[in-house]
């Protein structure tokens, strides 16, 4: 039930939409080939819509789903795409009406076994889940060795629980369904210390930090990158590699 639903991203619903990264338009292409049809795809824990636009591309109508209303206020628009205040445990859509399923970023969220079990209701024969997840970022290896000991040390306490999948790269999730390979993806970004500045606000533990602390964690963070990054106006490329598990219904 909604009820039982932590938002964590309401408070960062504003940053979060602007400053998180993109995932690679070969992901999309790529499921929309896999797909046995382009019909309709559900988007699951959709924050603000990204995947759901990119989805829009290639598929004739998309629904997406988050139970966070905040996130959805902010959800980018797009002709094909409906947003709904869903949980991925109980959706509106009938059996057998999607082609595709995704999940970004998301999964750790959410009740995996009711989840499942509700992809496979919604999911039409031969149609195809997939769920990705990316982890810290590489930008180079002085700034990565910062941004894991904030990650870990500094914000350590104050990540919820869920995160510890992320952290381990889904290694211990299992799709239900017959398995498909999935090519190779990352996600790349050409970002100022500003830039990055953002993405490190729009963190949840970041957000439950200054809540406890009442201070922001990320300017002493960003005092440590400074003096490495060089010109903070200067853009340095960034990439997330993703992981990319998909399966096919019966």
């Amino acid at each position: 039930p909604m009820s039982d639903f932590q938002d964590y991203f309401s408070e960062a619903a504003e940053t979060y939409a602007a400053y998180r990264p993109r995932y690679p338009a070969a992901l999309f292409r790529w499921l929309a080939a896999a797909a046995p049809e382009r019909g309709c795809a559900w988007d699951c824990g959709t924050g603000n819509g990204q995947s759901a636009t990119a989805l829009g591309d290639h598929f004739s109508f998309v629904v997406a789903t988050d139970p966070s209303t905040s996130q959805l206020s902010h959800a980018r628009q797009h002709a094909r795409v409906q947003y709904a205040a869903m949980t991925a445990e109980h959706c509106a859509l009938r059996s057998g009406s999607a082609q595709l399923i995704t999940v970004a970023q998301a999964l750790h969220w959410f009740d995996r076994a009711q989840f499942f079990r509700e992809a496979e209701r919604v999911l039409a024969p031969r149609g195809l889940i997939a769920v990705w997840m990316y982890g810290l970022q590489q930008i180079t290896p002085a700034l990565d060795e910062i941004l894991l000991r904030f990650h870990e040390d500094e914000l350590g306490a104050f990540w919820p629980a869920e995160r510890a999948l992320v952290d381990a790269g889904y290694a211990d999730v299992q799709l239900p369904f017959q398995e498909i390979r999935a090519p190779k993806f990352e996600m790349a970004a050409n970002w100022t210390l500003h830039e990055l500045t953002g993405y490190l606000t729009s963190w949840s533990a970041v957000n439950r930090y200054r809540a406890a602390r009442g201070t922001n964690p990320v300017t002493s963070c960003v005092e440590r990158l400074a003096p490495l990054w060089g010109d903070p106006t200067g853009k340095r490329p960034i990439r997330w590699p993703l992981t990319v598990m998909a399966g096919i219904a019966a």
